[in-house]
């Protein structure tokens, strides 16, 4: 169930509504004149939404580019080079 909560509720208790983003994880939803104006949420789900965003695009691409004939690496190859960079060469 949504928390919808009028735009005086964010100035009279905006500690209260900043406590249930964070604890939660959940936005909540706020009015003006009954009417949907804005919405709260923390800034780590912000952050985790913004950064969910970019990998979806990154994908977008990457399929586009499957797509349109590019050619990609194995994940052998791949994973190996991570280690690689990552412990240095095995």
């Amino acid at each position: 169930m949504p928390s919808i909560r009028p735009i005086s509720d964010l100035r009279n208790n905006a500690n209260e509504i900043s406590d249930f983003c964070r604890q939660t994880r959940e936005p909540v939803y706020i009015t003006r004149n009954g009417t949907g104006d804005m919405v709260v949420v923390s800034i780590e789900e912000y952050e985790r939404q913004q950064a969910l965003i970019d990998l979806y695009g990154k994908l977008a691409v990457a399929e586009q580019e499957i797509a349109s004939g590019a050619e990609g690496e194995d994940f052998p190859t791949i994973a190996r080079q991570i280690r690689e960079h990552v412990h240095g060469k095995l």
